[in-house]
């Protein structure tokens, strides 16, 4: 979710949901270590509860960096074994640490050391050539023994050389059967699928079998479906009856947000950005996208062009 789940858009998500977890993008070890931490990993105490997704492999700089994330208050750390771009090859982390079960042991070692909060690993399947089911159910058994418990696993390989980061997220076939059988034969695991869930109802029958769903892109792309989440925490069922009241009332809860972020310099793209698929499927929903899209980016620009979009879909809204 590089370049997606920022402070901002994680506050909008937690609007839309009390409940469910949020992620931030990956981070670098190096860059909470050495970078501007406020800038890179700070976060709001209305966000809770939240995971810091660390990029790294290596042992005592991904121990500093859990150090400082359990400092900064984040609920847990994770370790990002699935991200499949070239940026993250060239500097040893994301989906290559599938080949380096024993590296990302040695991580999970010394992040629990340094720290009380639970260490996490998100991973793939496998990547390139290598045999899925001997791959994943070998990297999880090694990371498993140096003391992870949580595994969230993207139901697909990742393909190092050949496809696109955004190719990755489509082309590998769905192989849900496979990480089911993790869940069966490791039972004393917590194992949470990702990968291609666009509903609450889908996550609703994966809980049957998981510990837990991670939506990414459906989530962004028509955040509305976050307002049933908290349903389907609650209830254990789930449903995608998006209702505009729902959504309303998320989008007034952020607006406070919002006013304080623009009072201190934050542009007003960088908080809508993330809300242009609030209203998909709706009346309106096409000249709310424009207008924000249009409008947002424009130097000054403030809560009236919000109110300016939110006339296309529910002016009465604006007129309260």
């Amino acid at each position: 979710m590089m370049d997606w789940t920022d402070r901002h858009c994680r506050m909008f998500h937690r609007s839309l949901s009390e409940q469910a977890l949020l992620w931030t993008e990956m981070v670098t070890a190096d860059a909470v270590i050495h970078g501007d931490r406020e800038r890179l990993i700070g976060f709001s105490e209305d966000e809770h509860p939240v995971v810091l997704q660390l990029g790294g492999s290596d042992p005592q700089k991904m121990a500093e960096a859990s150090r400082i994330a359990e400092e900064f208050g984040y609920d847990e750390v994770n370790i990002n074994c699935g991200c499949p771009s070239d940026r993250v090859q060239s500097g040893r982390f994301g989906a290559c640490l599938m080949q380096e079960p024993a590296t990302v042991a040695a991580c999970v070692t010394a992040m629990r050391e340094a720290v009380s909060i639970p260490v996490t690993v998100k991973c793939r399947v496998a990547v390139d050539e290598d045999p899925p089911r001997e791959t994943l159910f070998g990297f999880v058994d090694q990371v498993a023994d140096a003391g992870c418990e949580v595994f969230t696993v993207h139901a697909r390989k990742a393909w190092l050389s050949g496809l696109s980061p955004k190719e990755n997220r489509d082309i590998p076939p769905l192989d849900y059967g496979l990480v089911a059988d993790l869940k069966a034969e490791r039972p004393d695991l917590s194992v949470i699928l990702n990968g291609g869930i666009k509903t609450m109802a889908e996550a609703e029958a994966h809980l049957e079998t998981f510990d837990g769903v991670m939506l990414g892109r459906a989530a962004y792309q028509t955040p509305g479906l976050l307002t049933r989440a908290d349903r389907l925490i609650g209830t254990g069922t789930g449903d995608d009856a998006i209702e505009m009241s729902d959504c309303l009332a998320a989008l007034a809860s952020y607006r406070p947000y919002m006013a304080r972020q623009l009072d201190n310099g934050v542009k007003l793209s960088s908080m809508t950005r993330h809300m242009l698929g609030l209203f998909a499927g709706q009346p309106g929903a096409r000249a709310w996208r424009r207008t924000l899209s249009e409008k947002a980016v424009k130097t000054g620009a403030g809560l009236e062009v919000l109110d300016e979009a939110l006339e296309h879909v529910a002016p009465e809204a604006v007129a309260a």
